[in-house]
């Protein structure tokens, strides 16, 4: 969007009349009122020609000085503190999103949920929220969107009314218009965090013990195949991306992901994402073509950022075909449910393969299903890390080596409970041996308590 158009954006809205002076109190009617009375002298007082390339932050320090010289007027009825929120305001009207940008901003805030122009709410420490931001109207909403749209160079209208783009800092955007929507224009925002979550923090926050820790290091470096089932905000990629870091730094890894988050800290990473149809209906390049050419890209570890359709089958393929190690996320609510879900999705393409057949591969290639949840206080746990094991009477045997048992939740909403080794190691055991990694019997059968008050 140009200088121009950002500048006159909400300039004029909601059918506020700058000359009339706000009345008693200064309510949000007459905030608004001054607001948009500054916002149109600033465009009359800009000489667009000279500061429209400008730099980012040199733009924004001119456009404060003068935003600055209007608001200390007469004109302005506004104590100091009201000046400065007005300033504010209007700084992330015209350079960043509105009324949500301190939301975007706030490193804490994970998700940013908008349900029409006056419910914004947001998920932190896995919570939702009803914050007191707001939007003038519908068409101030809108203005936003099409800022935060057009920059990733989409569009979202009334012949086209969903669009999911990536942001500029890597942050996933849906957006639903009505007629599809009927409480106006709704907006989800999945913030991508400058900082990614640690190693450290996983396990300081009971995500996972030790114990699991230590044997899903060996079962990546062993090169054995995993995946990652769980809700919505579970925390899936975040902990494929963990995961991820325990690959070793001399093997060649192909990232493949409908919209990038992974960040691999390895040197040799190639990182592939999906690309939806233009305006034309051309142009598109969903999963299936990247996994099938990424596999012409001689790759060490293929990693699939989710799989959710007929992709899977390549994928599949790939693990049982001189790619170990492969690693993908899926949304199911249970291993058992995340095999299901693959049976399904490898309906949805060419494949001729029968029922029986289908189940075979998957138990070659899947060697352990991780199954990470949200609890209700808001926490991510893994409950449970099962191996596929063997067929049995026509159907997949899974075999849980380490699970967390919730048992209750406490007075404050807290969720406490067991984590469990099971006893049994894994039917691959010589497998991690034949890569060094050798675990003492404890490792697999242990009880630790989390929560649990006094």
């Amino acid at each position: 969007m140009r200088l121009i158009d950002r500048l006159k954006s909400g300039a004029s809205q909601s059918g506020y009349d700058p000359r009339i002076p706000p009345q008693g109190g200064l309510d949000r009617d007459a905030y608004n009122r001054i607001k948009t009375m500054v916002h149109l002298k600033l465009v009359e007082r800009l000489d667009i020609a000279t500061v429209g390339d400008l730099p980012q932050q040199e733009l924004a320090v001119v456009i404060r000085h003068v935003l600055e010289e209007i608001t200390f007027t007469r004109d302005v009825p506004l104590n100091i503190g009201e000046r400065s929120d007005l300033i504010g305001d209007l700084m992330d009207e015209i350079l960043g999103l509105g009324p949500i940008e301190p939301l975007v901003r706030d490193e804490s805030v994970q998700d940013i949920l908008i349900n029409g122009y006056n419910r914004v709410y947001i998920e932190r420490q896995g919570l939702l929220k009803l914050t007191p931001v707001k939007f003038r109207d519908n068409d101030h909403l809108m203005q936003i969107i099409d800022k935060i749209i057009s920059a990733a160079g989409r569009r979202v209208d009334e012949s086209s009314p969903m669009v999911d783009a990536r942001m500029q800092d890597g942050s996933r955007i849906n957006v639903i218009l009505p007629p599809l929507s009927l409480i106006g224009p709704v907006v989800s925002i999945r913030k991508f965090g400058k900082n990614p979550i640690t190693l450290d923090q996983i396990l300081g926050d009971l995500t996972m013990t030790g114990q699991m820790n230590l044997f899903l290091k060996a079962a990546v470096r062993s090169k054995l195949n995993i995946l990652i089932s769980g809700g919505t905000g579970a925390g899936k990629t975040t902990l494929l991306n963990i995961l991820s870091g325990y690959i070793p730094r001399d093997e060649r890894i192909v990232t493949i992901e409908d919209s990038a988050e992974l960040r691999l800290n390895q040197p040799h990473v190639v990182s592939l994402e999906s690309r939806l149809p233009n305006i034309e209906s051309k142009g598109e390049v969903v999963l299936t073509d990247l996994v099938k050419n990424s596999l012409r890209m001689r790759p060490d570890r293929i990693i699939v950022g989710e799989v959710r359709g007929a992709e899977v089958m390549d994928m599949l393929q790939a693990m049982n075909t001189g790619h170990p190690g492969s690693m993908s996320t899926i949304h199911a609510n249970s291993p058992k449910d995340a095999l299901s879900r693959i049976e399904v999705m490898a309906g949805m393409g060419s494949s001729s393969f029968s029922e029986i057949a289908l189940r075979r591969l998957v138990a070659s290639a899947i060697n352990l299903i991780i199954q990470i949840t949200r609890l209700q206080d808001g926490r991510r746990r893994i409950v449970s890390i099962s191996e596929v094991s063997r067929m049995k009477e026509e159907r997949i045997e899974l075999h849980d080596l380490f699970v967390f048992r919730q048992a209750g939740v406490d007075d404050g909403g807290g969720v406490y409970g067991d984590f469990l080794g099971l006893g049994d190691p894994p039917v691959f055991s010589d497998h991690l041996k034949s890569y060094g990694f050798e675990f003492d019997p404890s490792v697999f059968s242990y009880e630790l308590k989390v929560g649990y008050s006094g």
